[in-house]
């Protein structure tokens, strides 16, 4: 890819606290237009990594570039980005038309002209109606899209968004989810976004970067990164996985051979990295069905959980270990009762062998 097509370029990054290491040598890049997520678990770096963008944490080691140019060195103020925090932080004595135009005032707009593009954003967020209210009199989803159309104003080439929905209920988390990626695409800007929700990663973003304990773990898309996890950390934390101790007896490019629990021998998809001897499978629950004429592992069923839109049963292997299977609802849908003996059939290149 050209430099010209990435907008944002994280060059080994390493960001110290005195002793403490909270980034150690982050490289990644941002692409022009692309929704990115910094998805991972509290104290894994994210938040620090973003600041590191924005210019509100200097780095420690390595560099920053935007668009090509080198922001390392630049102050916050004076890097063409703009961030949205948790905290939306408005004026509660301005209206919201106020609240929007007030950072474009700041930085030599006419008023005429602030308010013109205060009332542009604002019919963006869809919140041209609420123009003179005060910040008091809207819902947390109002809000955020005010802080949101401010951040937009300045017309930046880059917005971070720092888990902006965090505060919002879950129904209204979801509607907002779906505004916020319809918007980026509107804008065409860059937009890289903080969460630990998995499913605010997995619905928005174009990719995401997983990380853990300062370490990027796998970058790719949505269905990259739930269906190929490249690891342990990776596969456990997106979405919900069975982890299966394998005989892994043959590793060949991105195949290998491995004998399952109850001594099948299959071959299956393998995660860079991957070796001969002990290892896992990752299996996610939906991705296994019953087999009554017997199939690829035998588990003894011992609870199940209704959902609604599927079955969750809980079950063990014959080795004690633990295994939860997802069976879609449905008419002919049946639920096994507990100390039944089930046969399953894993899904075809659904099980995959993981680099621990």
């Amino acid at each position: 890819m050209s430099q010209k097509n990435i907008a944002v370029d994280v060059d080994k990054v390493v960001k110290r606290y005195g002793s403490v290491t909270a980034l150690h040598g982050v490289s990644l890049d941002i692409r022009e237009g692309e929704f990115f997520t910094l998805l991972g678990p509290s104290g894994c770096g994210k938040t620090t990594l973003l600041r590191c963008i924005a210019g509100f944490e200097d780095v420690s080691d390595g560099r920053v570039r935007l668009m090509g140019q080198d922001i390392t060195p630049l102050p916050a103020h004076k890097r063409p980005v703009n961030t949205v925090f948790q905290q939306y932080a408005l004026f509660p004595h301005m209206t919201v038309l106020e609240n929007v135009s007030f950072g474009l005032s700041r930085r030599g707009w006419t008023a005429r002209d602030a308010e013109g593009r205060a009332k542009q954003m604002l019919k963006l967020v869809q919140l041209s109606d609420f123009a003179k209210r005060k910040p008091g009199q809207l819902s947390g989803g109002q809000q955020q899209r005010v802080a949101l159309a401010r951040a937009l104003a300045p017309e930046p080439q880059v917005l971070l968004l720092d888990e902006p929905l965090s505060a919002l209920d879950l129904k209204l988390r979801q509607a907002v989810r779906v505004e916020l990626k319809q918007i980026q695409r509107e804008t065409g800007i860059a937009f890289v976004f903080v969460t630990h929700d998995q499913e605010e990663a997995l619905t928005m973003s174009d990719r995401i970067a997983v990380m853990s304990a300062g370490h990027v773990q796998q970058i790719g898309t949505p269905r990259e990164i739930y269906e190929a996890p490249v690891n342990r950390f990776v596969a456990d934390f997106i979405g919900e996985t069975n982890l299966l101790e394998v005989a892994v007896r043959q590793v060949d490019g991105d195949r290998a051979t491995v004998v399952l629990p109850g001594g099948h021998v299959v071959e299956v998809p393998a995660a860079s990295g991957a070796k001969v001897g002990t290892g896992h499978l990752s299996v996610r629950p939906e991705r296994m069905s019953t087999a009554p004429g017997g199939g690829d592992l035998t588990v003894l069923v011992e609870d199940h959980v209704y959902l609604g839109t599927d079955i969750q049963l809980h079950a063990r292997l014959d080795d004690g270990a633990p295994l939860v299977v997802r069976i879609q609802n449905g008419a002919a849908a049946t639920i096994p009762a507990p100390g039944t003996r089930l046969a399953l059939d894993v899904e075809a290149g659904a099980a995959r062998l993981l680099a621990d």
